[in-house]
C-alpha cells in the first residue's frame, strides 16, 4: 500500500578535486554497509526553465545541509546512507551529477551539497521520460559498491511521461527487482500530476510521494521527503508489493 503525504504548501562546474574526493570515497568504501542506497532523479526537461531548475537545485543543497536530514541518517543501524544524483529528460538523455557517495556526517553531507551546488545543469532539451529516468537509475544499482537491503529511486518532475517506453512497465520491472520508487510531483503545469504519480510512477513496499504545489515550495517538499525516505524501515515484502 502506497503512502501518500497530503498536499501541503512546503515552502560553474565544481573543481575536479571535489568530484574526485566524492568518487574516491565511494570507490574506497568497498562493501561498506549503509542503511539506504538512494538515487535522486532530477527533472531537467524543456519545461523546467533556468529559474525553476535553480529552485530545485537549492532545495537539494539545503536538504543535504539540514540538521534534520543528518539526524535521520544517524538514526539508522549503520548511521550512513549512499546517494547518487542524475538529471534526466528524454528516453536516452540522462547525466550524472553526483557519483555514489556515502553520507554519514556533516562533512560528507556538505561535500555532496557543494557538488550539487556547483555542478551546472547538463541537460536542457528533450521530452519527459520518467521511464527513461527509472531505467537509467536502475543501472546505478549494478555499480553500487555498498551493502544494503534498501534501494530507492526518488523521482521529481513537473510532467507526466510523454516519451520513451511505458512508465508502468519501467516501474514494475524496477519493483520486481527489489527497488522502491518514490515521487515528488511538482504541480506547476499539471494540477493532477499527483494522481498520475500515485497511479503510474511510485511503487514498492512503503512507496510514497510528497507533493510540491509549485517550484517555490520544492525545497520544503524535498526536505520532508528525504527525511521520510531515510527513516523508513525495510520491508520483507520488497519484491511483491506495488503502489495502489
Amino acid at each position: 500500500m502506497a503512502i501518500t503525504v497530503p498536499r501541503h504548501e512546503f515552502i560553474t562546474l565544481l573543481g575536479g578535486a571535489m568530484l574526485l574526493a566524492v568518487s574516491t570515497a565511494g570507490a574506497a568504501a568497498g562493501q561498506t554497509a549503509v542503511d539506504l542506497d538512494l538515487v535522486l532523479a532530477v527533472d531537467a526537461s524543456r519545461g523546467v526553465d533556468a529559474t525553476r531548475f535553480e529552485l530545485q537545485r537549492r532545495g537539494y543543497v539545503a536538504a543535504f545541509r539540514s540538521g534534520q536530514v543528518l539526524e535521520a541518517i544517524r538514526g539508522g543501524a549503520n548511521q550512513s546512507i549512499a546517494v547518487a544524483m542524475v538529471q534526466w529528460t528524454g528516453p536516452r538523455l540522462q547525466a550524472q551529477i553526483v557519483p555514489w557517495a556515502v553520507v554519514k556526517d556533516q562533512a560528507s553531507a556538505n561535500s555532496v551539497a557543494t557538488l550539487i551546488e556547483n555542478t551546472p545543469r547538463r541537460l536542457f532539451n528533450g521530452g519527459t521520460s520518467i521511464s527513461g529516468a527509472i531505467d537509467y537509475a536502475m543501472k546505478w544499482f549494478t555499480q553500487d559498491p555498498f551493502k544494503t537491503d534498501r534501494h530507492v529511486i526518488d523521482v521529481s518532475g513537473d510532467g507526466s511521461n510523454n516519451s520513451g517506453r511505458s512508465i508502468t512497465g519501467a516501474r514494475d520491472e524496477a519493483v520486481a527487482a527489489g527497488v522502491v520508487i518514490n515521487g515528488l510531483p511538482i504541480l506547476a503545469w499539471e494540477p493532477n500530476l499527483d494522481e498520475y504519480y500515485k497511479t503510474n510512477v511510485i511503487g514498492g513496499p512503503g512507496a510514497f510521494m510528497v507533493v510540491a504545489e509549485s517550484f517555490d515550495t520544492f525545497a520544503d517538499a524535498i526536505l520532508k521527503k528525504m527525511i521520510i525516505e531515510i527513516a523508513a524501515a525495510p520491508s520483507p515484502r520488497r519484491h511483491t508489493a506495488l503502489a495502489e
